[in-house]
């Protein structure tokens, strides 16, 4: 069992940057997948990017693919994503998620994640 918190969230102007961070508790020795989601009013829960075990295997959603960077490990305890460029429809809030076990071809189905944080608020003003 982990716990996942989220912290980062704020208030920046269009084409500025904000780096979340998401930290994690408990025993997280049988390794985890990590990946960030974000849920804008009106819109469908939507996959941003997603790291394996270990650092690698980093995915991206093709919005915003060029401007956030996903970093750390579930193992280690942190897992961050730097988000550059930021644009008005990136308002969301952003969800910090793990799993023991992901599906080939299924990084991006939140279903396939079992462990959830509380989520951060970023807004982004143009």
């Amino acid at each position: 069992q982990i716990q996942l918190v989220e912290s980062g969230g704020g208030l920046v102007q269009a084409g500025g940057s904000l780096r979340l961070s998401c930290s994690i508790s408990g025993d997280t020795t049988l390794g985890y997948r990590g990946a960030w989601f974000r849920h804008a009013p009106g819109k469908e829960r939507e996959f941003v990017a997603g790291i394996a075990r270990g650092g690698g295997g980093r995915t991206y959603s093709d919005s915003v693919k060029g401007r956030f960077t996903i970093s750390g490990d579930i193992y280690e305890k942190k897992v961050y994503l730097q988000m550059n460029r930021l644009r008005p429809d990136d308002t969301a809030t952003y969800y910090c998620a793990a799993s023991t076990a992901v599906l080939n071809g299924l990084v991006s189905s939140s279903a396939q994640y079992d462990y959830w944080g509380q989520g951060t608020q970023v807004t982004v003003s143009s």
